[in-house]
């Protein structure tokens, strides 16, 4: 049990690795520009949490 609990956890790490490798190659480097248009465009990258707060506030 504790020989499958150490393989596990070496698989977390070796996942965690590659999804932050994944991440930096292809918004960093720009491999797919629809992704990032499709990105903007969604606007997941802007701030806009000011709908949010102001729904939040009202009494």
């Amino acid at each position: 049990m504790k020989r499958m609990e150490i393989i596990l956890k070496k698989i977390i790490v070796i996942q965690f690795v590659f999804l932050l490798f994944t991440q930096i190659f292809l918004h960093h480097f720009n491999i797919f520009p629809a992704l990032k248009e499709m990105v903007l465009y969604e606007g997941v990258s802007n701030d806009n949490h000011e709908k949010i707060v102001e729904t939040f506030n009202q009494p």
